[in-house]
């Protein structure tokens, strides 16, 4: 049976052994898309994160998505456009349930302001990169990647450690909420920024904040306590970064890490420029949608320029991925790229080895399910300090939202391992139910993001999309339970392409064969898009892990 949900009582957290489906593949996603509603940020509209990352794109189009996933056969494909069912094809049980595409608008079409018109006319949605593919797992699905820059951070600049350390960032949504909790999980003293106070209490009921302050006085205050005690906490404060950073650094407070990861990628339904209300930007939203994006990029004109000054101070300032250094180079600031991306400042060794963020989901609702999968990676993976690191850390601190769900960053070969163990356990009994696997579409193969995942990528190769959809197409032919492509919308929009998977352990032969074949190929893929851009990171997995990659000369 469901079981209630006190943050959006109208979506219920799926879970029992009944079927409503006509196997647990088909059920398995059914429960993956009630689950992204439940630990949405504002479900009734569908929407889950990031101001427009939509579920489905209407309540009509849902309802019929949920009536083709009730009454479909194995060997049948659900194909989904931009959130809406499209039809319902014979295929074969090893295919794909479930292939969709969201967002994805002719090249020199695709502007913001276009995306914005086909939204109006009803026909499109931008599936964010999790939430139209039903695979987000609430704020924790970005904890451990928001943990393991900190961690880089801390082993590059300071000695391993980032207690007594004071980390400034903004942004308290669906993606933004996992910063506080990840900068006290890494021993820091964070300070975030938000201008909805609703954000700010969310967070704090669900564990991930700890205190909210009144004013920035006192907030600075908590912080400067806490980094003379080297104790870690995380502070909450009501009001707009576009204000509050540039006053910090008039103060002459330099923070050691500076960040950000408000909705600046949207500058209508995202961002909220400064001297503007919320209700204001809500009017403007439909009438008055130029001025809004003229505000907003000014905001973060003077949001980055604050950013900067840190950066010149000595703080370490990156860019967590929300195009805030696009939007301020647009308005004006010539210099915006001075700051780094994430990805290529911390996280590029990972990846060149295919190691990112993996997930899965307890079908079953029960978290015990998760905690014999904590246990199982401690077991096969007892050298791997990230894995072991992050588990015990994740058990500690790490309250699970929706149907109970782990992230670990994984590399080629070990999610298969993993993948295939869970469904070993899932026919002997020990799992009270199917797992679902999946990952981020921030992954090696997955995603082309000139000015995220593949910004000055080695060969110059950063803006070429072939890659995540040579991903979709061959994890078609591998026989995965969703495959899905998607471009970006809003201020995204003509700025990304990724690919999205999910593989269901249900307890089959063929589940065995399905979870070998989409998750080994598709780390194999990461991998080879590395060494084929001339990573000595991705040409040593190539030759330790026998990647059937083609070099040439």
């Amino acid at each position: 049976m469901p079981k209630a949900n006190p943050r959006h009582p109208k979506f219920p957290i799926p879970g029992g052994p009944e079927l409503r489906a006509r196997g647990w593949r088909q059920e398995a996603l059914l429960r993956l898309l009630e689950n992204v509603l439940s630990v949405g940020e504002d479900p009734g509209n569908l929407i889950v994160y990031a101001a427009l990352g939509k579920a489905a794109r209407s309540w009509a189009a849902h309802n019929g998505i949920v009536k083709a996933l009730t009454e479909m056969e194995e060997d049948q494909t659900l194909l989904i456009q931009s959130g809406k069912p499209i039809g319902l094809v014979k295929t074969h049980a090893k295919a794909p349930l479930v292939i969709m595409a969201n967002c994805n608008i002719v090249g020199q079409w695709a502007k913001a302001e276009v995306f914005y018109e086909l939204q109006r006319k009803g026909l499109i949605c931008w599936g964010g990169l999790t939430a139209g593919a039903w695979q987000y797992i609430g704020s924790q699905g970005v904890i451990q990647g928001t943990y393991e820059i900190f961690m880089r951070i801390a082993e590059r600049r300071f000695g391993g450690d980032l207690a007594g350390r004071f980390v400034l960032t903004a942004g308290l949504g669906g993606m933004g909420g996992a910063q506080p909790l990840a900068g006290r999980m890494a021993g820091a003293a964070i300070l975030c920024v938000d201008i909805d106070p609703e954000r700010a209490r969310k967070r704090q009921q669900i564990g991930y904040l700890q205190e909210i302050a009144p004013d920035l006085d006192t907030a600075l205050e908590m912080i400067d306590a806490a980094v003379k005690d080297k104790r870690a906490l995380s502070v909450g404060l009501v009001g707009n970064a576009a204000e509050v950073y540039p006053e910090i650094a008039r103060r002459g407070i330099v923070p050691d890490i500076v960040t950000d990861q408000t909705s600046a990628h949207d500058l209508v339904y995202g961002y909220v420029p400064k001297g503007m209300s919320l209700d204001q930007v809500r009017e403007l939203r439909e009438d008055g949608q130029g001025q809004l994006m003229a505000a907003s990029r000014a905001s973060i004109v003077d949001h980055v320029t604050a950013m900067l000054d840190f950066q010149k101070r000595g703080s370490e300032v990156f860019d967590n991925g929300n195009l805030i250094r696009t939007q301020a180079k647009e308005g004006g600031v010539s210099n915006a790229f001075d700051i780094p991306i994430f990805t290529e400042a911390y996280l590029r060794p990972l990846f060149a080895r295919a190691i990112g963020p993996f997930r899965w989901m307890a079908l079953s609702g029960e978290e015990s399910d998760i905690a014999r999968i904590d246990d199982l990676l401690l077991e096969m993976f007892p050298d791997n300090k990230i894995i072991t690191n992050w588990i015990r850390l994740a058990r500690e601190h790490v309250p699970f939202e929706g149907l109970p769900a782990r992230i670990a960053w994984l590399g080629h070969g070990e999610r298969t391992m993993l993948a295939r163990r869970v469904n070993a356990l899932v026919v002997t009994g020990e799992m009270k139910g199917p797992v679902a696997f999946s990952r981020d579409h921030l992954d090696a193969g997955a995603m082309a993001h000139p000015n995220i995942m593949t910004e000055r990528m080695k060969d110059g190769s950063d803006a070429i999309a072939d890659w995540p959809l040579i991903d979709a197409m061959m994890l078609c032919s591998s026989m995965a339970d969703l495959v899905v492509v998607h471009s970006g919308g809003g201020g995204y929009a003509g700025y990304m392409t990724s690919c999205g998977v999910t593989v269901i352990a249900d307890g089959t032969e063929a589940a065995d064969e399905r979870l070998d074949h989409a998750l080994t190929n598709d780390t194999a893929l990461g991998v080879m898009r590395y060494a084929d851009a001339g990573y000595e990171e991705a040409l040593d997995e190539v030759m330790k892990k026998d990647v059937p990659y083609i070099r040439l000369g």
